[in-house]
């Protein structure tokens, strides 16, 4: 395929994309009020666990509506996952093998449930982060929570987590096409760290360094098992080579 035909490919992919997104984002406003009520459900259990009065406060007449609209983009990517990540790979099948086509195949079919389960593990624990975090305050003081900053931590924090679980097979997917070799990925680990904790340090708008790093550890322990698989399919396609030249030796 040629550079404009690849841009037009692209041009069409990213329509189907966005498309996918809006509709699942106009779905994500009808939802938006219900998401709203669970994400106040921490704010509640501190006053009932720790025993101090804490609320959110809407500093803007637009913030209300403007969290609403966050809400909605945010259930709309969550939601319109699996159209996305199968344009991605689609984009990429003109360019692969019928070998690379399995690889892309097993992408997908990894990506999709992988960025859900991490969206569920990160909607999961936001709870207790935020009862950790609040928990430092003294105990006869008033917790006045910015709403938006608040709402901010929280969606931003589940789509974080979904991305981080994406990222090693994309480490997989490169290492069976081969794309990048195992040893790149280990000799590369000085790199890979630092870039997860500029990412996690942009993705929690939180200014404390502990959610940062609470994010970064899962994510260097998941880069660290991707280059362990990669490690394990290098030896194995190595030892495949070595047994081909034995028996052509022989032959």
């Amino acid at each position: 395929m040629s550079l404009a035909g690849h841009l037009l490919e692209l041009r069409k992919r990213l329509y189907i994309a966005a498309a996918a997104l809006v509709v699942a984002s106009v779905g994500g406003w009808f939802v938006s009020d219900l998401v709203l009520d669970i994400l106040n459900k921490p704010i509640e259990l501190i006053v009932e666990n720790q025993g101090r009065n804490a609320a959110l406060n809407y500093t803007a007449i637009t913030s209300s509506f403007d969290l609403k609209i966050q809400i909605a983009f945010t259930v709309g990517v969550i939601v319109s996952s699996p159209v996305w990540l199968y344009q991605i790979w689609a984009f990429l099948v003109p360019g692969l093998t019928r070998k690379e086509l399995r690889y892309g195949l097993g992408f997908f079919l990894t990506a999709v449930p992988l960025f859900l389960a991490g969206c569920a593990a990160g909607w999961f624990v936001y709870p207790h982060i935020v009862e950790l975090l609040t928990s430092f305050a003294p105990s006869e003081s008033t917790s006045f929570i910015n709403a938006k900053d608040y709402f901010d931590f929280i969606l931003k924090l589940v789509l974080a987590v979904g991305v981080a679980f994406i990222l090693p097979v994309f480490l997989v997917l490169l290492n069976f096409v081969g794309v990048l070799s195992a040893r790149s990925i280990i000799k590369g680990w000085r790199i890979a760290i630092l870039a997860i904790v500029l990412f996690t340090a942009i993705a929690t708008p939180a200014a404390d360094v502990f959610s940062m790093f609470l994010l970064a550890i899962p994510m260097v322990l998941l880069y660290l098992l991707a280059a362990g698989v990669a490690w394990l399919h290098d030896r194995r396609a190595q030892k495949r080579a070595l047994d081909f030249d034995d028996v052509e030796a022989i032959a």
